[in-house]
Parts: C-alpha cells; structure tokens; sequence
C-alpha cells in the first residue's frame, strides 16, 4: 500500500458525499410526479443510462478510491496484514447482512409477518445502530456489549418471523439480490483482500482491474467455467469489483512517489485514463449494449470514467472552495455516509405514521425536484448532528 499516512482526503470526502446526496435524492424520485426521464433507472432490458444509472458505480469506485488510505492509517497504527483482512471480511459481513435485511423488506408480506413494512426497515435500521455503533466516549464496554446484543436479537427476530411473498407462494428471509449494501459489502471485501494482497504495487493492482474487467466480459459472453458460478454474483460478475478496483488503482497511482510529483502532472494522467475508459465504453457498448441491470462493460468503464473526472475535478479545487459552509451538506455526507443512507427510512417511517399528506404541488416537478434535494441535505444533517450526538458507525 502507499506508505502515505493520511486518514482522508478532502477531495474523497467531498466527491462520496455528493455520490450520497445523489444516492438519497434519486431513491427519493419514486415520490413525485412528472420526473424527467434523463434523472430516472432506464427499463432493465433497454440499452441506455439515466442518472440514476450512475450513483451506484460511482459509490463503488469510491469505496475504492478510500480502500488505500484508510489500509494505510491502519497500518501506520500498528495493523499487521493479517489484522488488515479481518478488519476487511468484518466490514464486508456487516454490510452483507444490512443489504440482506434491507432487500429483505422489500418482498416483505406485511400481514403474514406481523409488522409493516415502515417498521421493519426502522428496526432493522435500530438494530445496524445498535450493533454497529462505535460508542465515542462510552468507557463501560458492559454497555456496549449490551447494546450490540440487544441489536443481534432484533434482527435474529426480524429474521425469524419475516414472510415474503404473496399468500399464495409465500418464504422465509433468504437472500434476493444482496440489495445495495449488501453489492457493496462483497465488491468491498473483494477488492479489500486484493488490495492487501498486493502492497500498493501499481502493477498488481492494474492486473487484478484488469483481470475482473476481463472476467465481466467473460461472463457476458457466456464463457466462464460453471464452477466459477458458485462464487457470489457482485464478484464472478466482475463489474462491481472492477468499479472498486478501479477506485483503488487510481488512489495507489495519485499518492505514487514516483516521478508524479505535480498536481497538473496527477491531474494529466486523471484526464488520460478517462479517456482510455471511454474508449472501452466506445469498444464494448455495440457488443453487449450499456446496461445497469445486466451490469455491462459499458456500464462499468461509462461510469468509471465519470468518477475519475469527477474525481480529478475535485482534487483541484481549492482549499478556499472544499472547507466553505456551502460545501458542509457535502462534507456531512462524506463524513456519515452509512448513517446518512439509514436516514430515509426513519423519515418515510415517521411520514407515514404521521400521516403526513405533501401539498400535490409538491410532488410535481421541478418544485417537487427541489423538495427531494433538501430532503437529502436534512438526511445529511441529521447524520451529521447524530455523529455528533456520539452515534458514529465504525463501518
């Protein structure tokens, strides 16, 4: 890994935050009406890409792009790599079994399991807090023991009593789609080890992106051994882990200490593998069309491409622009990231026992377009506020 030191970045917290802001305002899209086309999910079988095609990858390529300096400041604290792949298997589990409740409520059958829909996800939601809180400040490990407990019984409950399905042809909780979470946690625990693996050498890193970037085309043309089949979909698929490992190779390079010692020098080679990701989408999108349900190429190396120049933009704006008060929305999410995306299911909770109605001109866009954007900087906020209250997910 790099033998850099820094917990952060600026320019990281800054581009993941805006990625969760987005996250929060696309999911919020469902509430309104007349929504433009360009902002929405393209039909799964189409060959196209609205924005909200785009938030996903692009949280995966910066999960990547934050996996080499957050290995580093462990390491620059004493973890050996053997502490590294456990911290990484432990992070990547708790956000497989969030992914698995959360998509989970989604088939949920309310009457058969007792609880609405609204209160599985809070609790489920109460129970991530619970288990995975870090606890600043709490000296007492009793009570923190404690608290996790209580929050492994909620779900082992949850978990129990859960129906899905219709009456007719109706299930117990058992894994969908792994729901987003649950993508991350095992792109990120893919993409952790190899990084580990690999030392923050450039070489090996490029080999692994490339080796998953080969194995997403591989399995697109139906040329992958079967028994490859028996690994978890977001890592035989290869795109997802290609996006996080594009994240990591781009972060290794930018805190190289070779002959890279200029920001207009980082910048340039930024600018130049955008353009190379580009040329794959241009190559692969007439062979396997550009889609995000199918997870194509194209998909991967579009998307890929608009992280980096996001990236690469970011990284060069000024100290004077990235610690402003207009950017605190940003900085809250970048800070707060999992409890920012936990938010809305407290928010549509409460909506709904309040039995609060909208005014019909707010759900209609582009007034209602505005409404969904604060809605996401409150969830930002109360995140924000909530961290500081001592409620800090270690994930």
């Amino acid at each position: 890994m790099p033998g850099r030191q820094e917990q952060r970045l600026p320019a990281v917290d800054l581009l993941r935050g805006f990625t969760m802001l987005l996250m929060v305002f696309v999911n919020d899209l469902w509430s309104l009406k007349d929504v433009p086309q360009w902002m929405l999910h393209v039909a799964p079988d189409a060959d196209g890409m609205g924005l909200s095609d785009v938030v996903f990858p692009a949280f995966l390529f910066i999960t990547g792009l934050s996996l080499p300096l957050a290995l580093a400041a462990r390491s620059a604290r004493g973890d050996d790599p053997l502490k590294l792949v456990k911290h990484i298997i432990i992070r990547g589990f708790a956000l497989i079994v969030m992914g698995l409740f959360l998509v989970n409520g989604e088939y949920l059958n309310a009457s058969a399991t007792g609880i609405s829909r609204h209160l599985w996800y809070v609790l489920s939601c109460l129970a991530f807090i619970l288990i995975w809180n870090s606890y600043p400040g709490l000296n007492d490990r009793k009570w923190v023991k404690l608290f996790r407990s209580v929050g492994i019984i909620i779900l082992l409950g949850l978990a129990w009593i859960y129906r899905g399905g219709s009456d007719e042809a109706m299930y117990v909780f058992k894994p969908h789609w792994w729901g987003i979470l649950g993508l991350i946690g095992w792109s990120y625990l893919a993409g952790g080890i190899i990084t580990i693996a690999t030392r923050g050498n450039i070489a090996g890193i490029f080999a692994a992106w490339l080796s998953f970037c080969s194995i997403s085309m591989l399995h697109h043309a139906d040329m992958l051994p079967k028994i490859f089949y028996l690994l978890p979909e977001p890592i035989i698929g290869g795109t997802m882990t290609a996006l996080v490992m594009g994240g990591v190779l781009t972060m290794t390079i930018y805190l190289s200490k070779g002959q890279l010692t200029m920001k207009s020098q980082k910048f340039a080679v930024l600018i130049t593998g955008v353009t190379g990701l580009i040329l794959g989408y241009w190559v692969t999108r007439p062979i396997w069309g550009l889609s995000k349900q199918q997870a194509t190429p194209s998909w991967l190396f579009i998307c890929s491409a608009i992280t980096l120049a996001g990236f690469a933009i970011t990284i060069r704006l000024p100290r004077s622009v990235t610690e402003s008060r207009w950017m605190q929305p940003l900085r809250a999410a970048g800070s707060n990231t999992l409890l920012t995306y936990l938010m809305p299911f407290f928010a549509y909770a409460l909506v709904s026992v309040s039995q609060v109605r909208w005014p019909e001109w707010m759900l209609v866009s582009p007034l209602g377009l505005v409404k969904s954007i604060i809605f996401a900087i409150l969830c930002a906020e109360v995140a924000a506020l909530l961290a500081r209250r001592r409620i800090r997910l270690q994930l």
